[in-house]
C-alpha cells in the first residue's frame, strides 16, 4: 500500500452513520472498498472496517445509559473501528483509552474519533495481562470469537475486576462467550448482522 492508512480510508470509505448506532458516524466499508489490499500478511481480514454486533450493542447500551460512563476513566479493548469507545466519550467518560493489536484499526479509530468530535487517546499493542493502573471500566465488544482468545481474555478481565474495575463485555452469544461467569444486563436485535437476524447482549463481570 502506496498511502497511509488514514488516506487509504478517507478515500476508499464511505461516512454513514453506524448500525443501530443513528448518533454516532462511521468510515463504513462497501463492495467498492478495495479492502484486500489492506489484509495482512496471514490473510487476516480489516474486522474493523465491519459493524459487529457485540460492540453495537455495547455502544448502544452506553448511550441508553449515560450514567454508567459519566466521569469514568474507560480502556476500549480490542477497539476496532472505536465505536464503543466513541460512544462512552459522548456518554460522557472523563477519559477514553483505546486498544488493539492491529495499527490500522487504531488508524480507523483515530479517524472515526475526529469524525465525531471526541477525544480518545490510542494505547499500541497488546494490553491483556498486563495492569491498568488509571482504568475504571475496561469494555471489551467481539472479543469472545475463539476457544483460544476467550481462555486469555477472561482470566485477566477477572483479575481486573478483583481490583474494583467494571467490565461490560457486547457480544452475540457466542459459543465460547463463559455465560456461566457472566451476567446480562441487557439485550438487543441485531438485524442483518453477520448470518442474519438475531439477538446480541450486554453483559457484566459479577
Amino acid at each position: 500500500m502506496n498511502v497511509s492508512p488514514e488516506e487509504f480510508i478517507r478515500s476508499n470509505l464511505r461516512v454513514e452513520p453506524a448500525r443501530l448506532l443513528p448518533e454516532i458516524s462511521l468510515y463504513t466499508a462497501h463492495p467498492g472498498s478495495r479492502l484486500s489490499q489492506l489484509m495482512d500478511d496471514a490473510g487476516e481480514p480489516p474486522y474493523w472496517a465491519y459493524a459487529w454486533a457485540g460492540g453495537t450493542v455495547l455502544a448502544r447500551y452506553l448511550l441508553d445509559q449515560p450514567e454508567v460512563m459519566r466521569g469514568r476513566r474507560v480502556l476500549d479493548l480490542g477497539c476496532g473501528s472505536g465505536v464503543v469507545g466513541i460512544a462512552a466519550a459522548k456518554a460522557g467518560a472523563a477519559r477514553v483509552t483505546a486498544s488493539d493489536i492491529d495499527a490500522i484499526a487504531l488508524a480507523a479509530t483515530r479517524l472515526n474519533a475526529s469524525l465525531n468530535d471526541v477525544k480518545i487517546d490510542i494505547a499500541d499493542g497488546n494490553l491483556i495481562g498486563g495492569s491498568l493502573p488509571f482504568i475504571d471500566i475496561v469494555l471489551v465488544g467481539d472479543l469472545f470469537y475463539d476457544k483460544v482468545t476467550a481462555a486469555r481474555v477472561l482470566p485477566w478481565l477477572s483479575a481486573c475486576r478483583a481490583e474494583g474495575k467494571t467490565i461490560l463485555i457486547g457480544d452475540p452469544f457466542r459459543a465460547h462467550l463463559p455465560q456461566d461467569s457472566l451476567q446480562l444486563v441487557a439485550s438487543y436485535d441485531v438485524p442483518d448482522f453477520g448470518s442474519g437476524s438475531g439477538r446480541a447482549g450486554v453483559f457484566s463481570l459479577p
